[in-house]
């Protein structure tokens, strides 16, 4: 089963895409990740009252979701390896696109972990659930003495908002690598995480003869 799934992938790999599959992780996590950073913007100018715990339960649902899609993304990336493209053969740039990539995996898993953390030290916390439909356990912090449960919560939320600002820096700067690429080196770094999409000149533009610099160290995205 998963040699034939493999053989499936290798086949747009060989174009220099992205399976389907790979695509539509990375596109439904960026939205997921763009209306929770505008959800909590929006929570955070309520006033408190019925509103605002309803805002911060549908926050908590969609995080778990968020965290569930990057298990199985991140499973996803270990058995299907991703295409070699333009971008794996620029020496220092592959490695620091190599670290971004890294630090949006610690922000997939770190937003919604300390967020289940912070819902679960708190007194009376409402039931989670993912997206409202799989019920989903608080971490067992009941049990401990109230000023460790306030610690925790001190510690998951400084985490979650060093994390928010994380992300909210790498985003501009993935976006902006990505158009560069594409619009002025002419590389196939996003054509490779799109849609094939016939006839469409603009994604089909030529690209630079690249030599590599080495061997890729290997791709987390996707």
């Amino acid at each position: 089963m998963i040699e034939a799934i493999r053989a499936w992938a290798a086949r747009h790999a060989a174009e220099g895409r992205y399976s389907p599959v790979g695509q539509i992780f990375h596109w439904v996590m960026a939205a997921l990740i763009s209306f929770q950073l505008y959800w909590g913007w929006h929570m955070s100018r309520l006033p408190a009252g019925g509103e605002k715990l309803a805002g911060y339960d549908l926050h908590a649902q969609i995080g778990l979701l968020m965290l569930g899609l990057a298990v199985l993304r991140l499973i996803w990336r270990m058995i299907i390896p991703g295409p070699v493209n333009d971008a794996d053969r620029l020496g220092w740039q592959t490695y620091a696109a190599y670290v971004t990539h890294i630090l949006f995996y610690i922000c997939f898993f770190g937003l919604p972990l300390s967020g289940w953390a912070m819902w679960s030290a708190l007194d009376s916390a409402l039931p989670l659930s993912v997206a409202g439909i799989i019920p989903w356990p608080q971490m067992p912090f009941d049990t401990l003495p109230v000023a460790i449960q306030w610690q925790l919560l001190d510690w998951a939320e400084g985490m979650h908002a060093a994390l928010i600002l994380l992300l909210v820096a790498m985003i501009p700067m993935h976006a902006g690598a990505a158009l560069k690429h594409h619009f002025w080196d002419k590389h196939d770094v996003l054509r490779g995480m799109l849609p094939e999409l016939k006839g469409d000149e603009l994604l089909e533009e030529p690209r630079h003869s690249l030599q590599p610099h080495g061997p890729p160290p290997g791709r987390a995205g996707g």
